[in-house]
């Protein structure tokens, strides 16, 4: 049996990403040793926006949602690779934050997206747009209640010498004493 037959067979002749039935094509997981369980079987559309990250449509994966939970290895690690891509977009990094993979898994799923971190960092930016570096201080536009700390941090009040975290949509600083991670979306650089 080929790698396309055998695929075709696990995944039911569907993609396995988004779970069209109409113009399937082998694709390899790279690095890949040529067997299916470094490949998967993917449409057209997932496979073009795989190969072509600026043509990328967010809302089309969506389907990362279902298919991130699949047995399979090579599935797992590449609907990682794209959600990791995504991140930028909020709800990616809330599956990301829930998606668990062995070790092994998670360094062949690392090792695809090292250099793209490398060249492709998304920056924080702030209400407006602008990108916030690390130690800037940046001002309140709205009230927020401080989950855990039993206060609300006011808008209008300056935090002072900000951290950047792993996920672009959050810095961390300190508010009334006390260190929290703040959304940047409700924040503009002072």
């Amino acid at each position: 049996m080929n790698l396309e037959q055998a695929l075709k067979t696990r995944s039911d002749n569907k993609c396995e990403l988004c779970g069209a039935e109409h113009d399937l094509a082998v694709f390899k997981v790279a690095p890949s040793d040529g067997t299916k369980d470094q490949a998967v079987l993917v449409c057209s559309t997932c496979k073009s926006q795989i190969e072509d990250p600026a043509t990328m449509d967010a809302n089309h994966w969506r389907c990362l949602n279902d298919s991130m939970w699949s047995p399979t290895p090579a599935v797992q690690v590449l609907s990682y690779r794209l959600l990791h891509a995504l991140r930028a977009e909020g709800w990616p990094q809330d599956l990301l934050d829930m998606m668990y993979l062995e070790d092994d898994m998670k360094t062949w799923a690392d090792a695809g997206i090292a250099d793209e971190d490398d060249e492709d960092t998304v920056p924080t930016k702030d209400s407006n747009g602008t990108i916030l570096n690390e130690g800037d201080d940046v001002t309140l536009i709205k009230d927020l209640d401080v989950k855990g700390a039993n206060f609300t941090a006011k808008r209008g009040t300056l935090v002072k010498n900000i951290h950047l975290t792993d996920n672009p949509l959050h810095i961390e600083g300190k508010v009334n004493g006390t260190q929290i991670v703040l959304v940047a979306a409700f924040l503009k650089k002072a």
